[in-house]
């Protein structure tokens, strides 16, 4: 009898030695960004998916319908995709009755189709599947992108909790959609990730792949060309050696190339030098009525005059509030010290890109979606170390993605609800 007791701490201790092993094992299993970033973004899609199954039920309860989470993730823009995966392009433009270019899948660029048409053989041909599969597997690379590019600059904590924003976000739904976006970023977060570790030669890869995912790869030539100059400037304090100078020059060139090379490859196929730019712009005539040709921040001042009217708000002053919204974002990346923490490559392609959107685009709903490069400044929201802070940036961007869900996907029926 005299020994139990000796016996009980033994077990004790056991059971406690156990646990302790079991606990560290869980500690560095968390260590490892694959696995912590894997967890986060696991537990972000299966909060999407519930939301896009409530979506559909809510749906099919207004209308009658039959919406299921497979039809709603591949709504829009996964169609067009699905037009090109199987059907290719048209070698002939599809023209209205006073013949000018209507909608087609010129518009929409080739690798992710491409990977998911070869994908879809291993889901017996079904296209709709492997869409989405390619989607999920981007979107979590992409994420452990992020999180690599963001620990270049800021703690650990920090760069998991800016991936879980990125994740958990308003547009995270379409990391489960049949579009290109979550492959477009993944090539965009890993092209920052090489810039910053100046591993220049895996450009020379992710450039085109990057430009015929999505556009936005002339803004990524812009951005080379601004951090050529920066380094130029900051040579003595940061050595610019020729091999490197050479780099930058030759990518910029090729990031330049592949920009313009799509509009030249449609003209080539269509036998028409402006089939691209007639394409892009058919999708702005729905609003417009203007059947005239590109002009550069045109398609911006346009939209802008069209919402002005429909929020009720005069011209004179939704302009005055334009500009100064967008000194606020100049002000925001030059100054804000969370955005500076992030370093001048981060720093720089925001700007432009920001700037890329005002030459090129025509806001309307899919605004929020292009939004979506701007990604790496959640790295900035992520900084202050309240958990207060964070757990609120979190439930507002859950909140966002459901209102996102329900307005571009479950009551999405019209022009201006296109995600």
């Amino acid at each position: 009898m005299a020994e139990r007791p000796v016996t009980d701490r033994g077990e004790v201790g056991g059971a406690s030695a156990a646990h302790a092993s079991r606990g560290d094992a869980a500690r560095r299993l968390w260590a490892r960004p694959a696995i912590a970033v894997a967890a986060i973004y696991i537990a972000a899609r299966l909060v999407t998916t519930v939301f896009v199954a409530v979506g559909a039920a809510i749906s099919n309860s207004r209308t009658g319908g039959a919406e299921t989470i497979g039809s709603l993730l591949m709504r829009w823009d996964g169609q067009w995709y699905w037009v090109v995966g199987v059907e290719g392009y048209p070698s002939e433009l599809p023209l209205d009755a006073a013949g000018n270019v209507t909608q087609n899948a010129w518009a929409f660029l080739p690798v992710y189709p491409a990977i998911t048409r070869a994908v879809s053989f291993l889901f017996a041909g079904q296209y709709p599947i492997a869409a989405i599969a390619v989607a999920v597997v981007a979107g979590y690379g992409a994420s452990l992108a992020l999180y690599h590019l963001l620990r270049e600059r800021i703690d650990r904590s920090a760069a998991l909790w800016a991936v879980a924003f990125f994740a958990a976000g308003p547009l995270a739904a379409l990391f489960q959609m049949g579009y290109a976006e979550s492959l477009f970023l993944l090539w965009l977060h890993l092209a920052l990730l090489v810039l910053v570790r100046r591993r220049f030669g895996w450009l020379y890869l992710l450039i085109p792949l990057m430009g015929y995912t999505r556009p936005g790869i002339l803004a990524f030539a812009l951005l080379l060309a601004l951090y050529g100059i920066c380094r130029w400037f900051r040579r003595r304090v940061d050595p610019l050696p020729a091999v490197q100078i050479v780099h930058i020059v030759l990518l910029g060139l090729l990031a330049a190339a592949v920009g313009f090379s799509w509009p030249l490859i449609a003209g080539v196929v269509t036998g028409d030098p402006s089939a691209y730019m007639e394409t892009e712009l058919s999708w702005r005539r729905g609003w417009t009525g203007d059947h005239g040709g590109f002009v550069p921040f045109e398609g911006f001042i346009q939209a802008s005059a069209i919402w002005f009217r429909v929020w009720g708000m005069p011209e004179a002053w939704g302009y005055v509030a334009l500009g100064i919204l967008v000194v606020a974002l100049i002000a925001l990346l030059v100054f804000e010290p969370h955005v500076r923490r992030l370093g001048v490559e981060i720093r720089l392609w925001s700007a432009i890109y920001l700037i890329y959107l005002l030459l090129v685009f025509f806001p309307q709903s899919s605004i929020f979606r292009l939004l979506m490069p701007l990604s790496p400044l959640y790295g900035a929201l992520a900084l202050p170390r309240s958990r207060a802070w964070r757990i609120g940036v979190l439930a507002v961007g859950l909140l966002g993605q459901w209102w996102w869900i329900d307005q571009m996907l479950v009551q999405g029926t019209t022009f201006w609800q296109i995600p």
